[in-house]
């Protein structure tokens, strides 16, 4: 893709964030793009960064970790929204500001010990994953276990609980998708009063539906294909 095609991709991903924050009656500020480069070159995150995006997510450990060493003199912000395997929780640690897939008590402790065992200073800011939609590939805690493990990270000493993250059944009609957002909405507010703590964080919605999920309160958006194009398959 040229540069001038993605500049045109940013700026209309932004209009669509902007659009939708103002019929939400919300400023655009208030939304945060995440730049999803899955399978895509160094040199797209770098272009990403030169047209102004600051927050890029990865799927995987691995494909960060092939990454990360051509990347490290920009001053981004490095999100984990894949599936975290608990093996590669202490790698995870060592080299994201943000792990925003956390589903499991046991996950968060390796999480908090790697944490410990770093240079970084400030906590690892991580986001629950809630399983919204009865999929068997989608992974995120049960709804009526989501409360029980909150409480239990928030003992973490060197993690910070931010949020609720949430991936729905990708659904051709965008508007279907508003009851799973709603319901993440809903799940993050009864939190915040159990936990008598502010949750600023609801990521959701992606590149075909992430307008639906602005109006539904997400604060974080992630966005791969509107942004770079589509991906190449892997194997």
């Amino acid at each position: 893709m040229s540069a001038e095609k993605f500049r045109t991709n940013v700026a209309e991903v932004c209009e669509r964030i902007a659009d939708a924050a103002r019929k939400a009656g919300r400023r655009p500020e208030e939304i945060t793009l995440i730049a999803v480069s899955k399978t895509h070159p160094v040199e797209a995150i770098r272009e990403a960064f030169l047209a102004g995006i600051r927050h890029f997510g990865a799927n995987r450990v691995q494909e960060w970790e092939g990454k990360r060493g051509r990347v490290e003199d920009l001053p981004g912000q490095w999100h984990l929204i894949g599936h975290l395997q608990s093996n590669k929780a202490s790698r995870a640690a060592k080299i994201f500001h943000a792990v925003d897939s956390v589903d499991d008590y046991a996950l968060a402790q390796r999480l908090d010990r790697a944490r410990r065992e770093t240079a970084w200073a400030e906590k690892l800011r991580v986001l629950i994953e809630v399983r919204v939609a009865a999929e068997e590939t989608k992974s995120g805690v049960e709804r009526d276990l989501l409360p029980e493990l909150a409480e239990k990270i928030g003992e973490l000493g060197r993690l910070e609980l931010a949020g609720l993250m949430c991936i729905p059944p990708y659904l051709v009609d965008a508007e279907s998708v508003r009851p799973y957002f709603a319901e993440l909405r809903e799940l993050n507010a009864k939190l915040e009063t159990r936990l008598a703590k502010k949750l600023p964080v609801l990521s959701m919605g992606m590149s075909h539906d992430f307008s639906v999920a602005i109006e539904e309160g997400a604060t974080e958006v992630r966005v791969g294909t509107a942004l770079f194009g589509t991906r190449e398959r892997t194997e």
